[in-house]
């Protein structure tokens, strides 16, 4: 039998606490609550396992996927109540071409007030590792409420070449376009920032997508991967580009115990609603196994 104790701490700058009016002791529920709410279950990220450099499981396989859903339900003075899924299938075609299917939502209540909704849906039809230069089509539908984005659907592709592709490491970057339409909505009951003189606003526009991963085994024990995306605007606002930045470093003690690191940020200084550039998430973690 193999049980899975995962302990994860996490320390978030979301800007949310600029106009909740919880006291600290509900701040202090909501952490613990959190941290139980990670309790037996995986850690995970936006890092793709496809990406990973180093997979635990070399046996080929037509169809891989990981899933991974949480719910918890503290009652305090009212039910703090969280739900979290990250899934992701990979389907491997004869021709080393693959579709990723990718998802990630989360969810929490203190009460009927909503503290955290947020998430995406993501497919990509990419080459699978072999080709120098192939594309890597995708299409991404996301919202925010915290932020004020209602929604985001996007479609682009992107020239991903292969730079290095070795037992222990490997780089790759891409060039590409994307069009993106949004609906940013201050009057949703999570948004979390000062609503004065503010409306919902529509935008679409075209952005050039630059993007780098890198995988690298440091050890037999300890590997690490990462992705960047830095997107620009195709007008006016070229020079405020968004940044995206995920990472994760796995140290694998032995075949019991292993520790997770995670961090992740993403700067936009071209919103639409006044709310915070710049955003990061740190989640440290231990899994043990017997």
């Amino acid at each position: 039998m193999n049980l899975t104790v995962f302990i994860e701490t996490e320390l978030r700058n979301s800007g949310i606490t600029n106009i909740l009016n919880l006291n600290l002791m509900n701040l202090k529920k909501i952490f613990i609550c959190k941290v139980l709410f990670f309790t037996l279950t995986s850690y995970y990220s936006q890092i793709l396992n496809i990406d990973r450099s180093i997979k635990a499981d070399t046996t080929f396989k037509r169809v891989r996927g990981s899933f991974n859903f949480n719910f918890s339900n503290d009652k305090q003075k009212r039910n703090l109540i969280d739900f979290s899924n990250v899934t992701e299938v990979d389907f491997f075609m004869k021709n080393n071409y693959s579709f990723i299917f990718l998802t990630k939502s989360e969810l929490s209540f203190n009460g009927l007030t909503v503290l955290e909704n947020n998430g995406f849906f993501q497919l990509r039809f990419r080459d699978n590792d072999t080709r120098i230069i192939a594309p890597d089509v995708f299409t991404q539908y996301q919202w925010n409420g915290v932020q004020g984005l209602e929604r985001r659907a996007l479609l682009g592709i992107n020239a991903r070449i292969n730079w290095m592709e070795k037992k222990k490491s490997d780089l790759y970057t891409g060039i590409g376009c994307f069009y993106e339409l949004e609906k940013w909505n201050p009057f949703l009951g999570s948004y979390a920032f000062a609503q004065d003189s503010l409306s919902i606003v529509n935008r679409d526009l075209f952005r050039l997508n630059l993007t780098a991963k890198f995988a690298l085994k440091l050890s037999k024990h300890i590997d690490f991967a990462g992705t960047t995306f830095v997107q620009f605007p195709l007008n006016s606002y070229f020079t405020s580009p968004r940044w995206f930045f995920d990472s994760n470093l796995f140290f694998n003690v032995n075949k019991h115990l292993a520790f997770t690191l995670h961090y992740d940020h993403n700067y936009d200084a071209y919103r639409p609603l006044p709310i915070d550039n710049y955003y990061y998430s740190l989640t440290t973690g231990i899994n043990i196994k017997f």
